[in-house]
């Protein structure tokens, strides 16, 4: 039995030229729509982690930590002013070339008072125009209302994420008392600066940025106390994610020597990135034993169509046809099922991740109207508080692939037993069944 005999015998338990009901067939149809349906979910499950997880990465990196972060010691000469305190950051940054940028940044720890709220607050003191030079800070900030102009110019004005705008009841204009602490005679004083909300801001991360309060470094040095201060640098380098970031972690640490330690971005958010790894691996667990399980009907859907064809079997054997060449072409039958359900499943999953945000806000809009129907309060199935506001589309190409790989293999494996089966059979045996 030649290849090509195999292929037409393939093609016929397939498409039969006389037409004729078949539970095999009409079960291979469905194995085929089941393995499709069951990729849909893998190609958008894992199309919309990606996006998340890199977006989320994107923000904790650029707008927290940077690549690398160096953890000044206080009370030493070079952070007692903003000017000497920039001036150690940019010595950093003339030593080695493969520091890009520093940022230099102070941050305390406040209470901050407004119209009729309070709530705990992270103070970001940082150059005037870190907005316009730090290209994550000017491309992941989003300005909700205000502008950068009066931060600009150095005075008592403050940005202000979203959700701390909205639990302290302030509008770009208002004014609110930040609360310091320091230790006078043993005693801790409370110190109050009023400042002047100048933009609300947000990173589309709630979780990140809902405590952050952002005012001009030279400020803080003049304005706030910074007894509990935390003097940090964040320093860009080209590549977050290049292998040579530890030696340059070295360089950045003899340069500082015992005045600061130097972490890179992975050190400090490493409890967030095994998070998010273990979910990615979690979700793609689950969907592959959906496809695992629909693929197991391509096995039903073999032994089906083999126990109907068993004349043509038989009347093949006696002709002369080699067991290999029936078991190849139901081989083939059972290969042509995934085939047909990547090509039913692939462009299905690809439209719904390149529409997810629009599918979910519509979904989101449907399920608000029947709530304001029954005076129920309105969802936000993309709350910024868990998630990215809105979901970075990105197909991973090479994932993909690798998924509908082991989609053929996992089909070929499901496949060959009864498919090696039929083979077997001998024409006595089949007549005498029959």
């Amino acid at each position: 039995m030649t290849l090509r005999t195999s292929f037409m015998f393939a093609k016929s338990l397939i498409f039969p030229k006389a037409e004729k009901k078949s539970s095999a067939r009409r079960s291979l149809f469905g194995a085929m729509i089941c393995i499709g349906l069951s990729i849909v979910p893998m190609f958008v499950v894992l199309s919309i982690t990606n996006g998340m997880i890199d977006g989320m990465t994107q923000r904790i990196i650029g707008l927290s930590s940077g690549h690398l972060q160096a953890y000044v010691a206080a009370g030493i000469d070079s952070n007692s002013t903003a000017e000497k305190f920039c001036s150690y950051a940019q010595g950093l940054k003339e030593s080695d070339d493969e520091v890009l940028q520093v940022y230099p940044e102070v941050q305390v720890s406040a209470l901050a008072a407004g119209k009729n709220v309070r709530s705990g607050i992270e103070i970001r003191a940082v150059e005037e125009d870190i907005f316009e030079k730090n290209q994550s800070f000017k491309s992941l900030f989003t300005f909700i209302d205000g502008d950068l102009s009066e931060f600009k110019n150095g005075q008592t004005c403050a940005l202000i994420g979203k959700k701390m705008a909205q639990e302290l009841q302030l509008q770009v204009g208002d004014s609110f008392r930040v609360i310091t602490t320091r230790s006078v005679n043993e005693k801790i004083i409370p110190k109050l600066t009023s400042f002047k909300v100048g933009a609300i801001i947000s990173s589309g991360y709630q979780e990140l940025d809902q405590f952050w309060v952002f005012i001009p470094l030279e400020t803080a040095f003049d304005k706030l106390s910074l007894e509990n201060a935390s003097y940090n640098i964040m320093i860009e380098t080209a590549d977050a994610f290049a292998t040579d970031l530890v030696r340059i972690q070295r360089h950045c640490s003899s340069y500082f020597g015992r005045y600061a330690n130097v972490y890179r971005w992975d050190q400090i958010h490493s409890a967030e990135f095994e998070n998010f790894s273990s979910t990615k691996v979690m979700l793609v667990l689950v969907m592959l034993l959906i496809i695992l399980v629909a693929s197991v009907n391509i096995s039903s859907a073999i032994i089906m169509l083999v126990m109907e064809r068993q004349k043509e079997i038989a009347i093949l054997k006696s002709i002369g046809a080699s067991p290999s060449g029936v078991s190849l072409s139901f081989l083939l039958a059972g290969m042509s099922c995934a085939i047909g359900g990547i090509i039913f499943g692939l462009p299905l999953g690809i439209i719904l991740t390149i529409f997810s945000n629009q599918i979910i806000k519509g979904v989101e809009n449907l399920i608000n109207l029947f709530t304001r129907l029954f005076h129920g309060s309105e969802i936000v199935l993309m709350d910024p508080a868990y998630y990215l506001a809105e979901i970075p589309v990105e197909i991973p190409i090479k994932q993909i692939l690798l998924i509908l790989l082991g989609v053929l293999i996992l089909s070929f494996l499901v496949s060959f037993l009864p498919a090696h089966k039929a083979g077997k059979e001998t024409p006595l045996e089949i007549l005498r069944k029959n």
